[in-house]
């Protein structure tokens, strides 16, 4: 690297281990902050010499990159950054932090893609779904259909490994007809959608889209589901040659299933056989606190982090059927508006005890107020747990909400 780029890479190591130090976070961000003021072109020089995957998305990019860096270890020592720091100064703190590492996966802000794609030039891009998410300050789920779609028309040499299940992600992935159709290599997998509420209307010419079973098409031009290649089936991921491999993971739910199926797939992109990498999956235990499980006066608590309705949706599914804690806040990384819970459907908790907390309690009361489900208030994290008989505990919060009660739980340590 050029000597600028040599010391902003020794100056963003620093920073960033003074603010673990410091008990100021991981230094996930102030590291690769202070590395782009010295050389705005610190990520370029870094991501030089590597083959790199990039993973995006609205929901599971941070579980997909932590197996998708599993999965691709087979070959080599994988740079990634593992706490969610998904943005440029995060990719830069994680990239100098590994020192010359062959490989690196990065999970990237739907936002960024292009920004990113342009600094780092990578092998190959995971595509994994668009939904609506903090709609006070972020785009329109087909505006940023159309930012992937716009991104990808100028980089038709890199591999994309993209959702077949999801209109948004399949139209962003495939290009106009024409000779860029026949150069662009997409491999497409299929892990379900349940979610369809983002993806009523083509993007290509505002038709509706028709579905049936696990099959979708537009009703008013060529737009339909492409057949996968990497299927999630049982237990277990069908690879292209018709192959099955179980998939026994330490996460929750048939989701993470699907986040296996994609990063076989993108490590696959990489030369890697999927016999090989899939028993590194399950050495996945948490992901940046997420699924984490704690014991804490004789209740076993697990977190799970939920953020937008589709998320919602799949963190009912992970749950078991115990006590539990639900937590809002409305802080800015959280997005300022909180109506898109009456986009989640809360009926699954009816039954089970449920309790809730944090900044925004009161707007998730009246939300299970409508679902017809009882709650209990409760100010603190320490008052949920002793209101709660010895056993599972669940806890599904939002951004903030989530770090308040890892950070709880850190205190009581």
């Amino acid at each position: 690297m050029p000597l600028r780029a040599k010391v902003a890479s020794s100056v963003s190591r620093t920073a960033a281990a003074l603010s673990r130090a410091a008990g100021k976070g991981d230094g996930s961000v102030i590291g690769g902050w202070i590395g782009l003021k010295i050389d705005p072109e610190l990520l370029a020089h870094l991501a030089n010499g590597r083959s790199i995957a990039l993973v995006s998305g609205t929901n599971g990019k941070t579980t997909t990159t932590r197996l998708t860096a599993a999965a691709l270890g087979v070959l080599g020592p994988v740079a990634t950054n593992s706490f969610g720091a998904n943005m440029p100064t995060g990719h830069t703190s994680a990239l100098a932090k590994a020192g010359r590492t062959p490989f690196a996966v990065l999970e990237v802000d739907e936002h960024y893609l292009p920004q990113v794609i342009e600094a780092t030039e990578p092998h190959a891009i995971a595509l994994l779904n668009l939904s609506r998410d903090q709609l006070d300050r972020a785009k329109e789920v087909a505006m940023m259909a159309q930012l992937w779609r716009a991104t990808l028309i100028r980089y038709p040499a890199i591999r994309v490994v993209a959702n077949a299940d999801d209109p948004m992600v399949v139209w962003a992935a495939t290009p106009p007809a024409g000779p860029l159709r026949a150069e662009r290599v997409v491999t497409w997998f299929s892990a379900g959608q349940r979610w369809h509420d983002d993806s009523w209307v083509c993007p290509e010419c505002g038709s509706a889209i028709e579905r049936s079973g696990e099959d979708w098409w537009c009703a008013g031009c060529p737009l339909r589901r492409p057949r996968p290649q990497w299927v999630v089936e049982d237990e277990g991921v069908l690879d292209p040659t018709g192959a099955w491999h179980k998939v026994q993971l330490q996460l929750p739910g048939k989701v993470n299933i699907g986040n296996a199926a994609t990063a076989l797939a993108v490590a696959a992109e990489f030369g890697v056989r999927p016999t090989d990498a899939v028993s590194r999956l399950g050495t996945v235990t948490s992901v940046a606190g997420r699924y984490a499980q704690v014991v804490r006066d004789g209740r076993n608590i697990r977190l799970l982090l939920a953020k937008n309705p589709a998320s919602w949706l799949e963190a009912f599914d992970m749950a078991d059927e115990a006590p539990t804690l639900l937590s809002i806040n409305a802080r800015d990384p959280d997005g300022l508006d909180t109506s898109w819970l009456f986009d989640v459907d809360f009926a699954p908790l009816r039954g089970r005890q449920v309790l809730i907390t944090g900044d925004r309690a009161y707007d998730l009361a009246v939300r299970l107020d409508v679902n017809r489900v009882p709650f209990q208030h409760v100010r603190t994290f320490r008052e949920a747990v002793a209101a709660v008989p010895p056993g599972r505990l669940e806890v599904i919060a939002n951004y903030t909400a989530f770090q308040d009660i890892r950070a709880e739980l850190d205190r009581v340590n």
